[in-house]
């Protein structure tokens, strides 16, 4: 163990109790270990409920929906601003925890995480105060069929929808259930929180900070556990109305059969298998900058990472060397020292499961160069950042999400065909185009069959819509899009 690691506060040890209907409820199941994905030791010990707990955390979300939904904007805006005030006043201990129960770095548990959750809390504060109605301009009518002859005005009105279930990924257990939570509170919905299995404590400090902000009861609720019946009592519950879902598309498709049956609105961001289409004009060290930060930040846990690297041949080799000097200068190990850029992957299962991606690449033929061995670290869930060339679009490497530090490189000769090996992909979330011909990078953007492209830069808009075309996903949120995702869009006409 180093220093460092020796040095690391004692964390959550107790054991955490479910959050229903404003109180800490035992679970019925007991509780099961979370582990520190570096270490391998227990950080705290999640609750593990039975289905009948999370039906009934959904009914009594269903009780509170009535008198939330018709409280004040200013008073959920108030709310949601004392939450935010808390989980920043608590920030310290709270990214402590958040990178213990993840293995992700110091730096990105304290700005990725805690803090694009705290400013999220603070972006759906303001917007809770955003107009939910609109007028239309008024409609002249003949008589008919339908009603009588006359000028009809029209409000569009934005309405909650209800209760949702916010289902979050264990990549982001601070950002993600708050870019579910926030905006769905700040509509005037009430929400069943589960969080993934694998790193559940952070969102009971969220729901802690809501309760000392003075959500009321029933508003937030959050149940977990490790059991498949968990999730799925938390989609099939007849008082939810929605289910926000971040996490595969496998278990997507599940969920939308099962809203189908009662026709719950869905809200998904699913898997990705992002392209980086790189033309021989582009400037190869900020294409390599890109593409090396953000396929080997978070060990490759993110969904928006440039996976599939598609190089036009006259660069082609060049850039192979790039990257692959960019992941030899790569610190892995130890995610509380400051140098240390990649740490471990959540689990040994995922870690065994991304190492048989890439012994799966090498017999479909591609050249692992760099990447080839387990980083000799004695404990811990690591995978070295793999670099793997000589690839096709065809091979499963290049088609399945990995979501591990693993990218693979493929060559094309011009434009239409780097457009076609893009597209050419069950998923559609977030590609991106290098060309110094800022032109052609915008007509290839628009021709991408994704849901958001990046042109020369891996950088976000916090305000644009975010979201998947084909299986990566349904819906957008994100901005004012998330508020308009957790709505419900009514009209209201009358004769003029």
């Amino acid at each position: 163990m180093s220093e460092s690691q020796g040095s690391r506060p004692q964390l959550a040890d107790d054991e955490r109790q479910l959050f229903i209907g404003g109180e800490w409820v035992e679970p019925d199941g007991g509780h099961y270990p979370v582990l520190d994905p570096a270490t391998e030791e227990v950080v705290g010990l999640a609750p593990e409920a039975s289905r009948e707990q999370v039906y009934r955390a959904a009914a009594v979300a269903r009780e509170a929906f009535a008198s939330w939904s018709r409280t004040r904007p200013e008073e959920r805006a108030a709310i949601l601003d004392r939450a935010a005030d808390l989980m920043q006043r608590d920030f310290a201990p709270n990214a402590e925890l958040a990178r213990a129960e993840t293995g992700a770095t110091t730096a990105t548990a304290r700005g990725m995480q805690v803090g694009v959750g705290v400013s999220r809390f603070r972006r759906y504060a303001k917007g809770a105060l955003e107009p939910v109605e609109q007028a239309l301009v008024p409609q002249v009518n003949e008589a008919g069929p339908m009603g009588r002859a006359g000028v009809f005005g029209a409000l569009a009105v934005r309405q909650p929808v209800g209760v949702v279930t916010c289902i979050t990924s264990y990549n982001n257990p601070w950002a993600n259930p708050a870019g579910k939570v926030a905006p769905a509170l700040a509509m005037g919905n009430t929400v069943v929180v589960k969080p993934a299995p694998q790193d559940p404590l952070s969102v009971f400090k969220m729901a802690e900070a809501l309760q000392e902000a003075g959500v009321p009861r029933g508003v937030v609720n959050v149940v977990t556990g490790s059991a498949q019946a968990v999730g799925e009592a938390a989609v099939d519950s007849p008082d939810v109305d929605m289910v926000s879902f971040t996490g595969s598309t496998a278990v997507g498709q599940r969920i939308a059969e099962v809203c189908g049956r009662d026709m719950k609105r869905q809200l998904m961001e699913l898997g990705g298998k992002g392209a980086a289409v790189v033309f021989d004009d582009a400037d190869l060290d900020s294409a390599v900058m890109g593409i090396g930060t953000t396929f080997s930040f978070y060990s490759g846990q993110i969904c928006t990472a440039p996976t599939r690297v598609l190089v036009q041949r006259g660069v082609h080799d060049q850039l192979i060397e790039k990257l692959k000097g960019y992941v030899g200068f790569l610190k892995i190990g130890d995610p509380t020292a400051r140098d240390t850029v990649v740490g471990p992957v959540i689990s040994a299962a995922h870690r065994d499961r991304v190492e048989s991606y890439i012994e799966l690449g090498r017999k479909e033929g591609a050249t692992v160069v760099a990447g080839d061995e387990r980083p000799p670290l004695d404990r811990g869930f690591y995978v070295s950042p793999t670099l793997l060339a000589d690839c096709t679009n065809d091979m499963r490497v290049a088609r399945e999400e990995i979501f591990g530090p693993v990218v693979v490189v493929i060559p094309f000769d011009d434009e239409e065909e780097g457009i076609a090996l893009a597209n050419d992909s069950e998923y559609g979330l977030l590609d991106y185009v290098w060309s110094g011909d800022v032109a052609r990078a915008f007509r290839v953007a628009r021709r991408l069959r994704a849901g958001g492209v990046g042109v020369n830069t891996i950088g976000r808009n916090m305000e644009a819509p975010f979201g998947g075309f084909k299986k990566s996903g349904v819906g957008r949120d994100v901005g004012s899009y998330a508020l308009h995702a957790y709505s419900e869009l009514q009209s209201i006409v009358w004769p003029g």
